[in-house]
C-alpha cells in the first residue's frame, strides 16, 4: 500500500483555488443537523487552507439523491452551520448542476481566505460512476485538490478520484492523514502484540478481513453474531442464533489457518441467550447465561457472556495495538450491551494504541462515553474495513506521493 502521501502541510495554497472534498454526509431531520461530528472533524483542514490564503471551495455528497436534485438533501444547512463553527461566512453556491453558472460566478468572485460550499456532488449522475464530464467540471474551478473524506475513500467517484487525476497537485487533508497514520500503521507495521477484535452480525461481511488479519495480528478475537457460525462449525448446537450456513467450511478453514500460523483465535466460551428478539429493539428482555456448547435449541444468543468478556478483556491488557470493528452483541438494547461495554471498557483502560474501525463500533464507543479514551476512531466504516482487508483505497491512492 502506498501510504506516504503529500498532505496539506507539504504545499502552499496562497492565492490558489483549492477544491477540498470533505465528508459532510450528516444526518438531517427537517433541515436540522442532528449530529455535527463530521463538520467539526473537517475544521482543522479548512482552517489551515484559509490561514494559508487559499480560495477554499468545499464539496461533499449527502445521502443518496441518485443523480438528481432533491431539495431535502441540499447542503444549504451545512453551509449555514459551518459558517457558525468556522466563525466566518461560508457562501453556499446553490447550483443543481453543482458546477454551473452560479458556482462558477461564486468562484470567480472569491478573495483569498474565503470559503464557499458547492451543492451535493451526488446531484450529478456521473459522480458515483466517476464520469469524465463532472470530473472535468470540478477540475476547471480549482488549481489544487485536497481530499479529506475518508468515509468515501473506498469508492472511485468524480469528487475524490476523477478530479485528482486532472489537477497537478492532489494531497490529503488532516483527517485522511490521521486515518492513514493509524489504520495504515496498524495493518502494515503494528507494535506487537497486535490484537484484532471483530464483531457484528455476518461472517460474509468480514471474510477478507478475517483472512488478512490472521496474516497480520497475533490474536484474533471474534464475537457478535458472526461467532455463532464459528460455534456451529465446531459442532455446537446454536439454537435460533444468527448463522451463515454457507460459511461453515470457511470458518473451519480459518480455525485451521490460525493453528498453522500459530495465531491465537479466541471465540466465545459462554453466551447470553433470550427466547424472543426484543421489539422494539431496546425493550426489556429476559436473559440467561449458558456455556457456548449448551445453547438451548429454542433460544437465541445475543451477546457474549461474562466469562468470555473477561477472557477478551484479559487479552487486551497485554496488547500494544488493538483494532476493533463490530459490536459483541445487540448493543442497541441496554441488557444485551454488556459484552460490547466490557470490550469498550477494556480498550479504555489499556495503554495500547486503540483503533476503532468506524460504523457500529464507533457508535457504541461514543454512546458509552469512551470516545475520548481511544487513540483513534475511524470516520469511515466501509473504508476502514477495506483498509483492514489490505485493499488499496482509490481515494488514498489518487493523492500525490511524497
Amino acid at each position: 500500500m502506498g501510504l506516504n502521501k503529500k498532505s496539506v502541510d507539504d504545499i502552499n495554497v496562497a492565492g490558489k483555488r483549492v477544491l477540498c472534498r470533505c465528508d459532510f454526509n450528516v444526518p438531517l431531520i427537517d433541515g436540522q443537523i442532528t449530529d455535527e461530528n463530521r463538520l467539526v472533524a473537517a475544521l482543522p483542514t479548512i482552517k489551515k487552507l484559509v490561514a494559508d490564503g487559499g480560495k477554499v471551495i468545499l464539496c461533499s455528497h449527502l445521502g443518496k439523491p441518485k443523480g438528481e436534485p432533491k431539495p431535502e438533501l441540499s447542503l444549504a444547512p451545512v453551509a449555514k452551520r459551518l459558517s457558525e463553527l468556522l466563525g466566518q461566512d461560508v457562501k453556499f453556491a446553490a447550483d443543481n448542476n453543482v458546477v454551473g453558472e452560479n458556482a462558477r460566478k461564486a468562484v470567480e468572485e472569491m478573495k483569498d481566505g474565503e470559503v464557499i460550499l458547492l451543492e451535493n456532488t451526488r446531484y450529478r449522475a456521473e459522480e458515483t460512476k466517476n464520469g469524465e464530464a463532472f470530473s472535468k467540471d470540478l477540475a476547471s474551478i480549482c488549481d489544487v485538490f485536497v481530499n479529506d473524506a475518508f468515509g468515501t475513500a473506498h469508492r472511485a467517484h468524480c469528487s475524490n478520484v476523477g478530479v485528482a487525476g486532472l489537477v497537478d497537485t492532489a494531497v490529503v487533508g488532516y483527517l485522511m492523514q490521521k486515518e492513514i497514520d493509524f489504520l495504515g500503521k496498524a495493518v502494515e507495521e503494528p507494535e506487537r502484540p497486535f490484537v484484532a477484535i471483530l464483531g457484528g452480525a455476518k461472517v460474509a461481511d468480514k471474510l477478507n478481513v478475517i483472512n488478512n488479519l490472521l496474516e497480520k495480528c497475533d490474536t484474533l478475537i471474534i464475537g457478535g453474531g458472526m461467532a455463532y457460525t464459528f460455534a456451529k462449525a465446531q459442532g455446537y448446537e446454536i439454537g435460533k442464533s444468527l448463522c451463515d450456513d454457507s460459511k461453515l467450511d470457511y470458518c473451519k478453514e480459518m480455525m485451521e489457518k490460525a493453528k498453522e500460523k500459530g495465531k491465537k483465535l479466541l471465540l466465545p466460551v459462554d453466551s447470553v441467550v433470550i427466547s424472543e428478539f426484543p421489539n422494539p429493539i431496546d425493550a426489556a428482555v429476559e436473559t440467561e447465561v449458558v456455556d457456548i456448547d449448551k445453547i438451548p435449541a429454542d433460544k437465541e444468543a445475543c451477546d457474549i457472556g461474562p466469562k468470555t468478556a473477561e477472557m477478551f478483556a484479559n487479552e487486551v491488557k497485554s496488547a500494544k495495538t488493538v483494532v476493533w470493528n463490530g459490536p459483541m452483541g445487540v448493543f442497541e438494547n441496554p441488557t444485551l450491551a454488556k459484552g460490547t461495554l466490557s470490550v469498550a471498557q477494556a480498550l479504555a483502560d489499556t495503554d495500547a494504541t486503540t483503533i476503532i474501525g468506524g460504523g457500529d463500533s464507533a457508535a457504541a464507543v461514543n454512546q458509552m462515553g469512551f470516545g475520548d479514551k481511544m487513540s483513534h476512531i475511524s470516520t469511515g466504516g466501509g473504508a476502514s474495513l477495506e483498509f483492514l482487508e489490505g485493499k488499496d483505497l482509490p481515494g488514498v491512492a489518487a493523492a500525490n506521493d511524497k
